[in-house]
Formats: C-alpha cells, sequence, structure tokens
C-alpha cells in the first residue's frame, strides 16, 4: 500500500473498517443522523429504548392525536382580538379607577380601534382582524382568564413553551412526542417553523434538554421556499438516489456486524436508528415540505406570503403523522405593539388570518379537526391603557404595554368544547378575575386531550422526576367536550 492509499483503496484488505467506510461515502440527509453516534446519551438501557420515536400507547384514551401550535410571538393584544371590553369605550381618553401594577407607567384608557362582531350560533365576540378565523367561531374554546408570572417576553416565552421560566427545559413538543412517539418514521416527530431566524430564547424553545435528543424540535426556516434550502442536504450534489441507497445498504451491513459484535448494546442501536431515520427522510421530506405539490385553488385560500406556505406545511405535516407542529408568526417582527397598535396589529393579523382560516377549513375538510388540537395564542397579553412615552423606545402613545396578569389564547379541535368562552377579565381586561388559568393548567389540558396524564409524564434527570408542568397544573375540564 502505498502512502496516500486507504483501506478502501487496496484490494488485498479482506474486510474493511467501519471508520474508512464512513469517511469515503457520501449519503447527502442520511448521515445527519450521523452526528447522534459521536454523542453521549442517558446510561441506563430504558432510556436508550425510549429515545425510539416509534408510536406509544397514552395513559388513556385521547381525542388528541397531533398538535398544531400557532405561537404569535410578542404577546398579542387580547383586548383588540377575542376579549372586548366596553367599559374602554366608556372610559376612553380617562383614567381608570385604581392603580395597575404595569411593567411601565401608562396613561388613560384606551379603547381598541378595531370593531367588534358576533358570529355563529354561539354568538362569539371576535374583532375584525380576523375575520376568516371568525368562520370557525363555533368551533373554538376561548381562555379569556389565561395568566402567567412576569411581563417580560424571556421568560413568559420559556413558560408557555417548556413549563420553566428561568432553566432550559423540554419543550411541550419534546414532552409529547417522548410520550407518544410519533405516527411516521420518516418525518421529524416535532417540527418548529420560524420564518427569518430565531426569536427571543432562540433554540430554547424547542429543544430537548434533559430529554434523549431524538425529541428536540426540528427546526425549518420557512421564510425560504425551495425544499432544498427549506431542508438542507435533503439531496446529495454528486449522487443519485440508488448510489446513495446502495451505499446504505452496505454500511448498514457493516453497522449490524458491528452491533451484533457488542452484543446488541440498546444506545448503539438507538443512534444507529436514528441514522436510518435520517436515510428514510430523504425520500419522504422533500415530498411533504414541497407546497407546490398542492393545487392552485388550495394555495389561493391559504394565500401568498410565509405564513400562508406555514399553515398548508403544518397542514401537510399532521396528515403524514408528525406529532407535534409549532407555526411561529411575528418572530423578526412581534406582535409586541408598544405604538401603532392599529397599524400593526392590522398588519399582523392581514398576514395570518387568511391563512389560520384556511388551515381550519382543511382540518375540517380532511377529517382531521377531530384528532388535532390547533392552539393559537402568545406569551402573554396587553395593557387596556396606553403606553406613555418613555427611554425605552416608545415615542407616541399608540400602544399598549405587556401583561402577563390577564390574557387569551384559543383552542379547536382534539377534543376541545366549540363555542365556548371560558373564564374572564376584569370589566378594563388588566387581570384574570374569573376561573381564571395558568399557563401549567394550559399545558396540563393539552396533555390530557392528547391521553396523557402531566403527573405521570415524568422523565428522571439529577436525582429527581421532571414534567413539563413541574409541580403544578391542573386539568380545566370545563374545556373538554
Amino acid at each position: 500500500m502505498t502512502s496516500h492509499q486507504t483501506p478502501l483503496d487496496s484490494q488485498s484488505s479482506a474486510t474493511l473498517s467501519r471508520r474508512c467506510m464512513l469517511r469515503q461515502s457520501g449519503l447527502g440527509l442520511g448521515w445527519l443522523g450521523a452526528t447522534s453516534l459521536l454523542t453521549t446519551g442517558p446510561s441506563a438501557e430504558a432510556a436508550a429504548a425510549r429515545s425510539s420515536l416509534a408510536p406509544r400507547p397514552s395513559h388513556f384514551g385521547g381525542k388528541a392525536k397531533a398538535v398544531i401550535h400557532i405561537f404569535a410571538n410578542g404577546g398579542p393584544s387580547h383586548l383588540d382580538t377575542f376579549d372586548r371590553k366596553l367599559a374602554l369605550e366608556e372610559y376612553a381618553g380617562r383614567e381608570i379607577p385604581g392603580a395597575l401594577p404595569t411593567e411601565r407607567r401608562t396613561g388613560a384608557a384606551l379603547p381598541s380601534p378595531f370593531a367588534f362582531s358576533r358570529h355563529g350560533e354561539s354568538g362569539l365576540e371576535i374583532s375584525e382582524l380576523f375575520s376568516s378565523v371568525a368562520r370557525h367561531a363555533d368551533r373554538l374554546c376561548v381562555v379569556r382568564s389565561m395568566h402567567a408570572d412576569v411581563p417580560n417576553h424571556e421568560p413568559s416565552l420559556m413558560l408557555m413553551n417548556c413549563g420553566d421560566a428561568r432553566l432550559v427545559r423540554p419543550a411541550a413538543g419534546a414532552w409529547v412526542t417522548y410520550g407518544l412517539g410519533t405516527e411516521n418514521q420518516n418525518l421529524p416527530g416535532f417540527v418548529a417553523m420560524c420564518p427569518g431566524g430565531y426569536p427571543i430564547k432562540g433554540t430554547e424553545n424547542w429543544r430537548s434538554a434533559f430529554l434523549p435528543g431524538a425529541f428536540q424540535g426540528t427546526y425549518i426556516d420557512t421564510k425560504k421556499q425551495r425544499v432544498d434550502e427549506l431542508v438542507e442536504h435533503v439531496e446529495h450534489p454528486l449522487l443519485d438516489v440508488d448510489v446513495q441507497k446502495r451505499q446504505f445498504d452496505l454500511t448498514a451491513m457493516f453497522d449490524r456486524q458491528h452491533l451484533a459484535a457488542r452484543q446488541s448494546d440498546p444506545l448503539l442501536e438507538s443512534r444507529l436508528a436514528s441514522m436510518e431515520l435520517a436515510w428514510r427522510m430523504q425520500a419522504e421530506a422533500g415530498e411533504a415540505f414541497d407546497v407546490t405539490r398542492e393545487p392552485k385553488h388550495v394555495l389561493e385560500r391559504y394565500g401568498e406570503g410565509v405564513q400562508g406556505r406555514q399553515m398548508l406545511i403544518a397542514r401537510r405535516l399532521v396528515e403524514r403523522g408528525v406529532r407535534y407542529v409549532q407555526v411561529w408568526h411575528g418572530a423578526g417582527q412581534p406582535w409586541d405593539s408598544h405604538e401603532h397598535i392599529e397599524k400593526n396589529h392590522r398588519r399582523l393579523a392581514g398576514e395570518c388570518d387568511q391563512a389560520i382560516g384556511a388551515l381550519l377549513d382543511d382540518l375540517v375538510g380532511h377529517g382531521l379537526l377531530e384528532s388535532t388540537l390547533v392552539l393559537w395564542g402568545g406569551e402573554f397579553g396587553r395593557t387596556p391603557t396606553v403606553e406613555l412615552p418613555n427611554d425605552a423606545g416608545v415615542s407616541v402613545a399608540s400602544g399598549r404595554d405587556h401583561n402577563h396578569h390577564g390574557f387569551t389564547v384559543w383552542m379547536a379541535g382534539g377534543g376541545v368544547k366549540g363555542g365556548y368562552v371560558h373564564g374572564a377579565t376584569d370589566e378594563f381586561g388588566f387581570k384574570a378575575v374569573d376561573k381564571r388559568v395558568h399557563v401549567h393548567d394550559l399545558q396540563a389540558t393539552m396533555l390530557h386531550l392528547l391521553g396523557l396524564d402531566h403527573k405521570r409524564l415524568t422523565y428522571r434527570h439529577s436525582g429527581r422526576d421532571f414534567r413539563l408542568t413541574d409541580i403544578h397544573g391542573t386539568v380545566v375540564t370545563d374545556l373538554i367536550a
């Protein structure tokens, strides 16, 4: 053998090393999964077995089998969307009775600039901003009594997504896939679509943290339109599928030999399975994310722009068996309307309302809404009073400040009551006062709808059992049909 030869070059070698094969072969997306081979995971065999994304039975029968979480990043105003307050119109331009413990100094009552009207047999009041969503008023379960812990974006994002405002914990999607696995072994179980980059706190919003890495969210930058840009390495730049398949089959044979020589070590078996998953994704990921395969009339119903593509991809993923899909809106230009709320909220709602309405239309038409829980909302709400100019960047008194004391989310499908309003804020919309629902309660209820007991869905780490709701959370049975 010459100095530049490798074992693969040598015709005299009876066997090839796995290291050499990995170095010489190219499998495109299939080798993305090989990164898991180089990392260490939980030492217990049970943890290795749980790292599989294979479907698993729930604790009890749940109506929901998948979740689409539409995250309105930045804190949309409940007072301008789904929680009309006549008292703000009465007190317009006047001081609200009683001091409000706001994050910054605010001024007089600020009535909503948007018209509200009643929809459906339920008579649900919805702002003009969401006229397409309003078509589904009798399917919406509107929770007007949400509350969180603090009026700051970072901890409130973490609380809503991960159940803890301070420490990096597994995201809700990671917990769900840990508990249930996923129906499609050729696609990720948890997908996070966020256009144009990361939101505040970045990947912490969809991490698996101390759960096995198989359960972390797969980030997709939906600002990109071409499939080969959405999903990196979905195609090999040089080799066709047939050549890659032959290479994969050969290396799989060496993997099986390697595994057998180590008495079928469960950790190694789990890691090899993740590599095989990445290879299988090559065939299906491109098709799942390619919205151009949809008829023209479907594309037109969802509308042009990023949100239309995102919502359509979300439907395509759920109908292909993906367990948890998070759709971010407002990562670059958030719903954080400290000023010019009329202009900014109108623009933001205009970007997503048509697409959300079309998503709900399709879930109903495809027979998926009963088994898919759709959740819309942000990390907190806004104040009923106008935010005054301050050194934080507000120059015009035309918007609302952060408000964690009371806000609104809505759900549809997945076993929730339709055409139902739960709880209430006070007459001005500042604080949840009736049938209060904390973020932990919302998470406990979501898991219950999926057939998971939030107290039993635990993972042992650092000497204690962790769960999404920590030591909190109560299932809100009034929300369940």
